[in-house]
C-alpha cells in the first residue's frame, strides 16, 4: 500500500525545471546553444561539413525553441487566473492556441529545407573530388554531441510523461534525430581515421560529404509528419477521434432528454480542443427556467470530460435547425 501513497510525492519531488514545458525549454536552448557552438567551432577546425551542417542545424532548432518558449508562456499568461493577464485577454479573446501549430509546421519545413541545401552542396562537393578532414576532431565532437543529445532527448521524455507538452514532445524529437545525425557521424569518422594508411585511404576525402549526403537523406522526411499535423491543426481538419467521441455524448443526450437532433463542430488547434454543440429540440417543448438549461450544460460538459483551460465547450439549444447550421 505505500508505493501508491508514495508515488504521487515522488512525482512532486521532481526538480523544478522538469515541472513545467517554459522550464524544460529553456533548458533545451542553453544545451542548444552549447552543441550548435561546438559544432560551428569543431567543423571549421577540422575541415567537416557534416559537422558544420549538425551546428547549423542545432542552431535553427534553438531559434525555434525559442519561438516555442514564447508561445508556451502566452499560453500560460492567458490561462492564468490572476488580473496580470486581464489586457492580454481582452486583445486576444480566442487565446494563442493558434501559434502552437504554426511553430511546429515552422520548424519542420525549417528542417527539412536546410536537409534538402546540405544534401546539394555534399552531391557537388562529392563530385569535385571531396574534402581533406581531420579524423580526431571530428570524433571528439561527435562524441560529445551524440552524449548531450542522448541526455536531452531522455531529458525531454522523461518530463513530457508529467508535462504532455506538444512543444515538449517536438523539442525531444529534435534531440533524438540530433542523436541518430551525430553517431551516424561518429561511426563514419572513426572508419576514416581506421582507414588511414592503408590501400583504402583514398576515400578518405569522400567521408564527409558522403556522411552527409545520407544524412540529410534521412533527416529530411522525419519533420514533415510533424508538418503535416501542423498543417491539419491550421486548416482546422476534423480530428476524427475526438469527433466521435463528441458524437456518442450527444447521440445520448439527445435520447436521454429527447431532443429531435444536434450539430457538432469539433477542431484540434495546437493543445486546444475546440467544441460546439447545438441540440435541436421539439418546438412547443414547456418552459425551462437558465438554471436547468445550465445543469444541462454542465452534465453534457461532465461527460465530454477534459475539463482544462485549453478545452473551448461551446453548448446551445434552439428549435430552429438553421442556427445549428
Amino acid at each position: 500500500m505505500l508505493a501508491p501513497m508514495n508515488e504521487p510525492a515522488r512525482r512532486d519531488r521532481a526538480p523544478r525545471h522538469m515541472q513545467t514545458e517554459q522550464g524544460v525549454l529553456r533548458i533545451s536552448i542553453a544545451a542548444t546553444g552549447v552543441v550548435a557552438t561546438l559544432g560551428i567551432v569543431f567543423g571549421l577546425l577540422s575541415g567537416s561539413y557534416a559537422i558544420v551542417f549538425d551546428g547549423i542545424y542545432s542552431l535553427a532548432d534553438g531559434a525555434t525553441s525559442v519561438v516555442a518558449l514564447l508561445v508556451a508562456n502566452l499560453i500560460a499568461s492567458y490561462n492564468a487566473s490572476d488580473e496580470s493577464n486581464r489586457r492580454l485577454v481582452e486583445k486576444f479573446t480566442m487565446g494563442f492556441w493558434h501559434l502552437e501549430p504554426m511553430v511546429v509546421g515552422a520548424t519542420g519545413l525549417l528542417m527539412s529545407g536546410a536537409a534538402v541545401y546540405a544534401f546539394i552542396n555534399a552531391i557537388g562537393s562529392f563530385m569535385s573530388g571531396g574534402r581533406p578532414l581531420q579524423f580526431s576532431q571530428a570524433i571528439v565532437y561527435a562524441a560529445v554531441t551524440t552524449l548531450i543529445s542522448l541526455a536531452m532527448a531522455w531529458y525531454g521524455r522523461r518530463a513530457n510523461r508529467r508535462i504532455r507538452s506538444e512543444l515538449v514532445a517536438m523539442d525531444a524529437r529534435g534531440w533524438l534525430m540530433s542523436t541518430a545525425i551525430t553517431a551516424a557521424l561518429l561511426v563514419a569518422f572513426v572508419l576514416g581515421l581506421a582507414i588511414q594508411g592503408t590501400a583504402l585511404e583514398w576515400m578518405s576525402p569522400y567521408i564527409d560529404p558522403a556522411v552527409l549526403a545520407l544524412v540529410c537523406l534521412v533527416v529530411f522526411p522525419i519533420p514533415l509528419r510533424a508538418v503535416r499535423q501542423a498543417l491539419e491543426e491550421v486548416l482546422m481538419v476534423t480530428p476524427m477521434e475526438l469527433k466521435r467521441q463528441v458524437d456518442e455524448v450527444a447521440q445520448a443526450i439527445v435520447q436521454r432528454h429527447g431532443f429531435v437532433s444536434y450539430c457538432a463542430y469539433v477542431a484540434k488547434v495546437g493543445r486546444g480542443r475546440q467544441i460546439e454543440l447545438y441540440f435541436i429540440a421539439p418546438s412547443g417543448w414547456p418552459a425551462r427556467t437558465l438554471e436547468e438549461w445550465d445543469a444541462l450544460r454542465d452534465e453534457i460538459g461532465e461527460a465530454i470530460g477534459a475539463d482544462t483551460p485549453d478545452r473551448w465547450l461551446t453548448i446551445a439549444f434552439t428549435t430552429d435547425r438553421e442556427w445549428a447550421e
